[in-house]
């Protein structure tokens, strides 16, 4: 069993805000994942335009709890995250 973060952009956040806080945000995820936070993978859904989103992939949900929690995007007001349970096949 693993966790997905779904984050959804808040209606009206610009592109030039995102640019501003997404180096604090970058430090943020791979500090997360060098400590072994349980992050598997994340990243932006295609087209990269604001109302597509983006997803990370946590080994458990209290791994992903603490991840929105301390996240600049969502301290920023930036995105709403939500956290699904996700029952993976892994083919290989």
């Amino acid at each position: 069993m693993e966790y997905v973060v779904l984050y959804s952009l808040r209606e009206g956040v610009d592109r030039a805000r995102l640019l501003e806080v997404y180096p604090r945000h970058k430090a943020y995820y791979e500090k997360f994942h060098a400590d072994g936070g349980g992050l598997i993978a994340l990243g932006p859904f295609q087209p990269p335009e604001p109302t597509a989103g983006s997803m990370g992939i946590f080994s458990t949900r209290e791994d992903a709890e603490r991840f929105v929690t301390d996240d600049p995007f969502v301290l920023e007001g930036l995105a709403t995250p939500r956290i699904l349970e996700w029952n993976s096949v892994h083919l290989g």
